[in-house]
């Protein structure tokens, strides 16, 4: 039976859970996830988590923050003056919006903290910081 190694591309089905067991994410009703193994598509410790599974084999891995979005980084919390952004966008704690980087690139941000003066926004991906858990199933593997 072929097993997976570094270099082959994978299709999975997952269900991602956090330790309180809340879903944060699932393939289910959807294409399975298809990246190539050891090419840094996916986080570390599924990727590593790839390797020697079989075709049609499951298993349930549990990763820890430092294999999956890493840590929260305080420097990734940027406070901006409020009357530096538009009346239009709000500013609900928690709301996802998406600012561009003095070289054009487009981040991601959420909206931490809301005071008259500013508003504090978190670089941070949602997950950094959480213990990841996954139940996967091997789908397809395409040899590389």
């Amino acid at each position: 039976m072929t097993e997976v190694k570094t270099g082959d591309t994978v299709q999975i089905h997952y269900t991602g859970t956090l330790t309180d067991g809340s879903t944060f994410d699932s393939s289910e009703g959807r294409d399975p996830l298809e990246f190539t193994v050891g090419s840094g598509q996916i986080i570390p410790g599924l990727d590593k988590a790839m390797t020697g599974m079989s075709v049609g084999e499951k298993k349930t891995v549990a990763i820890p923050a430092d294999e999956a979005y890493g840590q929260r980084q305080d420097e990734a919390l940027q406070a901006v003056p409020r009357e530096q952004i538009p009346a239009d966008i709000p500013l609900d704690i928690g709301t996802q919006l998406q600012v561009q980087t003095p070289n054009g690139q487009v981040m991601p941000v959420t909206v931490a903290e809301v005071t008259e003066e500013q508003v504090t926004l978190d670089a941070n991906h949602p997950l950094a910081g959480k213990d990841l858990n996954f139940d996967i199933e091997l789908v397809d593997i395409k040899a590389a």
